[in-house]
């Protein structure tokens, strides 16, 4: 079964498809985080230490096609919490929040689309959030571009690792690079949330800081 299976994988790394089908599977990934697309990357990159698949292409086409991806979710999020936008900002308490995502991303946008396109789930989350309140899409796409060739290097770099390593044993080169894959992935996630907390905390210890003045009037001399 392991033999068959290996077959057709390498089956699928001889086609001359096989860029396409990269393509298709990054921007798919952009915005339905169910799709493969680091696995896809790290699979072919293994195969490219052989010499099987020219690794730049691997880059190329995980890029190109990550930043389709992403594109494609920016528009869902400007056309569909555009409107909904519009809904939250009718009450007191909506409208503050919206407006308070919608400053954290003007000021921060390019950092954090950079820094969620390494989390699944997370990246389509962001591109769909700046979409929806409207960050200005000349530099979503600066932005995105470089976000999208580190996501296709690093994962291509990976598989390329478990490839060098394994040498002419491509099927534990290729359980290496997606073991390696998996670990990568969850540091990310766990970096994210105690980020996440530290942010949180601080928050709330903004909120619960002594005031140090009245509003009764002017300071006593």
């Amino acid at each position: 079964m392991i033999d068959a299976a290996m077959g057709l994988v390498h089956q699928a790394v001889d086609s001359p498809w096989l860029y396409l089908v990269l393509f298709g599977l990054a921007a798919l990934d952009g915005f339905l985080p169910v799709v493969p697309g680091e696995a896809a990357l790290v699979t072919a990159a293994v195969f490219a230490a052989s010499g099987d698949v020219a690794l730049v292409a691997v880059v190329l086409a995980g890029a190109v096609g990550a930043f389709a991806g992403d594109h494609v979710s920016y528009l869902i999020g400007r056309c569909s919490l555009g409107r909904f936008g519009e809904r939250v900002r009718a009450g007191a308490r909506g409208r503050a929040a919206y407006d308070r995502a919608g400053a954290a991303i003007a000021e921060r946008g390019g950092q954090i689309l950079l820094a969620s396109r390494a989390v699944p789930g997370v990246r389509t989350a962001t591109t769909i959030a700046m979409g929806g309140v409207r960050y200005p899409v000349r530099r979503f796409s600066a932005f995105d571009a470089v976000a999208a060739t580190c996501w296709a290097a690093g994962w291509s770099l990976v598989g390329h690792i478990g490839g060098v390593t394994f040498g002419s044993e491509p099927l534990k080169g290729l359980v290496f690079a997606l073991c390696l894959a998996v670990a990568l992935t969850g540091v990310g996630e766990l970096a994210r949330r105690l980020w996440r907390r530290r942010r949180d905390a601080g928050e709330t210890d903004g909120i619960q800081a002594p005031r140090t003045g009245t509003s009764d009037g002017p300071p006593p001399r």
